[in-house]
């Protein structure tokens, strides 16, 4: 399977996409359909999340194992350091590395439901870049990819204290970095430059959510901190009471931003499909990405 680090080599473009694990059969039905629909697109990894507090731990390798044999393209498992000790840390990245995971998407983690701080676990970690660090240690062989805040970490003292954590992780071993959501293109533009003059020089692939709800989207860039356009807002705003109108704004305006920042000369493109893949198909179709309908 394709190593994290050599996606983004020799000038190619790295198209991905992150989907979680469903909770319910007709959920997994669901997200099957959808992987069939995008793998159309030959994506150069599908990466699964982690649950908050391991809840989803095992389904994250269970599917990551099916995107890879069933739909044959790589899998990058989330991996988190909420309520494990080190010694259940290494143990889940035996299991996923005998599962044929390659690739590991380092994260500290969300703070769980109910809790307003993070917690340590006994003899566990408290930030991404001490995971790392052990991913590094114990399992060399395995590609590591961390996130980047275009916006500033929510919890961050700072914007010089967050970019220096980003650099530690890439010290201990990350390969590429990978943004959370943003909407304002020059964001990302100064977020990317500020980290190449601290010595960050792996990849910094861009986060990309397609709007479908306004409703959904405004949750969201209320608990990662993602600045939102007045502009957009106010045409969501109006276009409320129709769904299919907002879904409309919202891959259009997808569209344009993922323009920008492929003239930019963006290394690639990290896409966050919730799990359903209409929004995505239109914007690939849109930006030419290729597809394998009407190859054979």
């Amino acid at each position: 399977m394709t190593h994290l680090r050599d996606i983004y080599s020799d000038g190619r473009f790295g198209l991905s996409v992150e989907i979680f694990p469903p909770k319910t059969p007709a959920g997994d039905a669901d997200l099957l359909a959808t992987l069939e629909e995008l793998s159309r697109y030959r994506p150069a990894f599908v990466s699964c999340t982690y649950g908050a507090g391991g809840s989803t731990r095992g389904r994250t390798i269970d599917w990551c194992r099916a995107i890879q044999e069933r739909f044959g393209l790589p899998a990058t498992a989330h991996f988190t350091c909420v309520g494990s000790c080190r010694a259940e840390l290494l143990d889940w990245l035996r299991e996923a590395q005998n599962a044929g995971v390659r690739n590991i998407m380092a994260l500290r983690g969300d703070v769980p439901r109910g809790e307003t701080t993070f917690q340590v676990a006994d003899d566990g970690l408290r930030y991404a870049a001490e995971l790392v660090r052990l991913i590094k240690q114990n399992f060399a062989g395995f590609g590591i990819g961390v996130a980047g805040y275009p916006e500033k970490h929510p919890e961050a003292q700072s914007i010089e204290i967050d970019r220096e954590h980003l650099r530690q992780k890439v010290a201990n071993g990350a390969d590429a970095v990978f943004t959370q959501l943003f909407f304002v293109n020059r964001n990302f533009f100064r977020f990317r430059d500020a980290a190449a003059k601290a010595g960050i020089d792996v990849p910094i692939i861009p986060g990309i959510m397609p709007i479908t709800s306004f409703d959904r989207i405004k949750r969201i860039t209320a608990m990662c901190g993602a600045v939102f356009p007045g502009d957009l807002a106010g045409r969501l705003e109006d276009a409320k009471s129709d769904t299919d109108a907002q879904f409309k704004i919202g891959v259009e305006y997808a569209i344009e931003q993922c323009r920008g920042l492929i003239d930019a000369g963006v290394p690639g493109m990290h896409f966050y499909v919730l799990n359903r893949s209409q929004a995505c198909s239109r914007i690939f179709d849109a930006l030419g990405f290729p597809s394998t309908v009407g190859s054979m």
